[in-house]
Formats: C-alpha cells, structure tokens, sequence
C-alpha cells in the first residue's frame, strides 16, 4: 500500500463520521455545513516494500458543503459531486486527484534500494463511485459503505493505472467516541508494477539485488483501523483526537520483487497520530 492509499484507507473510514454525525442532528441541522481538519505525524515504510520506517507529517481533512462531502486524505483528494439528504441511502460520485511519492526521495533505508536511483512523481487522476446506508448493525448511527476508485498517472512516472475497491465501517461509541474499519485492496496495471517493483539487468548489476520483472494483478490487501475521540464532548464541533493503523500485505509479483522479498518485507505497517478540529 502506497502511502497516499494509506491515509486514504484511514479516511474512508474516518469519511463516514461527517454522515453518522449529520444523523444524529436535528432535522433543521443534519445538512448543516461541516469541516474537519487534523493534522499530526504518521509512521510508514520507507518505501512500498520496506522492512524501515520513518515519520512524517500527516493531515487530513473532511467535511461536507452545501451538501458537497469530500475527505483530504494525505496526497488524495476525494470529492462527492452527488447531493443527498442525510437519511438517505448514500450514493457517491467524482473526482479523485492524488500524488505517488514512492522512492522519489533517496531517504529509502536500503542502500540496494538507494543504488536503483530515485524514480519519478506520479499525479494520479481518476473517479470513484460508492454506496453507504447509515443505520445498518450497532444502532441508528452506524455507517457501513462500499466504494471503488480508479486513477491513471498523467505525469509520465509509471504511466498506468491503479483501481481500488474498499469497504468500511464506522459507528459512534457516544457523542464523543468514533471507531471506523476499513478492508482494501489495489489492482496495478503492468506498467505500474514494472516501474516500482522490477529490476532490469544494469540496475540488478549497480545495485546487487537479482533482475525481476514484476507484472500487474492485486498488489496487496489491507485493513485499517480508526479511532476519534472529542475533545470537546460533542463529535460534531470542537477539538478531538484521532489515530489510524493499518496493516497491509504486499501479493504475487510485488511480494517476490528483490525490493520486497531480499532488501525489505511483504508486510507493511502504517500509524498515525494527531488532533482535529471541527466547525
């Protein structure tokens, strides 16, 4: 799991508050305008494959505007183009804009990894669509949604394409507790896995890690988990608290690629940790 689909993971977790919020208002209040912002520091691997960690920055942000839902997730930009009531059976549409940052920096933790040089920033465009009903299992409040999103470089980096399905649960503890879940996966085109996971015979000989070429499928499969807590005794409105960890397992051609399987690790871990504020 590249990092932008990390925190998006996390978020399409924390994106089902701003609905099971509106639910608990009033009628006059439930398609009130919302935002919430956060901002904190986030623990992942070096690169998609490392056995290394480091920290940086993380910020998210969601929120709904003259009935407009999107979620600021780290490098993605989710935006909902349909307008719905917050009663309703929730249908989502539009546009996904987001950046690939993975091994554009030398900073990878592995000096084989280092030696393959550092590649291209990706800027992934595409669209989403989903389903979500509030009020489902735990109570009249509970979120669960379902939603694929599809992206397509259009920077020149891997040229090719990346389709993510996910599906996710969040549910409101109190006024002042929230708890999310989130099951995903990404499915690569080949070129997607030749750029980021293969290793041709020149670069093989400067790094000393074996020639591999990687083919496009289901690159990993991911869970994520999120909690938030109010600060200010209402979900709704002030200062809160949030974390995110997610764990995710590389698959096929991208666990076996010498990046992953000899210099790193085919499971990958990713936490992060801050403070929000809602109005």
């Amino acid at each position: 799991m590249a990092l932008q689909h990390f925190l998006a993971a996390g978020a399409a977790a924390l994106v089902l508050l701003p609905t099971a919020a509106r639910a608990q208002d009033a009628p006059a209040d439930a398609d009130r305008d919302t935002v919430t912002i956060g901002l904190g520091a986030a623990v992942v691997p070096t690169y998609e494959g490392s056995d290394n960690s480091r920290l940086i920055p993380a910020a998210v942000a969601r929120g709904s505007v003259s009935g407009f839902d999107f979620t600021l997730a780290g490098t993605n930009l989710y935006v909902d183009l349909v307008r719905e009531p917050a009663d309703a059976v929730d249908f989502s549409f539009g546009p996904v804009v987001g950046v690939n940052l993975n091994r554009t920096s030398r900073k990878v933790g592995d000096a084989r990894v280092r030696a393959l040089g550092k590649l291209d920033t990706a800027v992934e465009l595409g669209g989403y669509v989903g389903i979500g009903k509030t009020g489902i299992i735990t109570s009249a409040y509970d979120t669960l949604s379902f939603s694929i999103a599809y992206q397509r470089d259009v920077a020149g980096a891997h040229d090719s394409y990346v389709i993510t399905p996910s599906l996710s649960y969040g549910t409101p503890l109190s006024t002042r507790t929230y708890v999310g879940l989130s099951l995903s996966s990404e499915y690569v085109g080949d070129k997607y896995a030749d750029y980021y996971f293969s290793i041709s015979p020149a670069a093989a000989l400067a790094s000393g890690l074996p020639a591999y070429r990687a083919r496009g499928g289901f690159k990993d499969a991911s869970i994520s988990l999120l909690g938030a807590q109010s600060l200010s005794g209402d979900l709704r409105r002030g200062w809160g608290l949030f974390g995110i960890v997610s764990y995710s397992r590389l698959l096929g051609d991208f666990r076996d690629s010498p990046t992953v399987s000899v210099a790193g690790s085919p499971n990958q871990w990713f936490g992060a940790l801050g403070v929000n504020y809602t109005f």
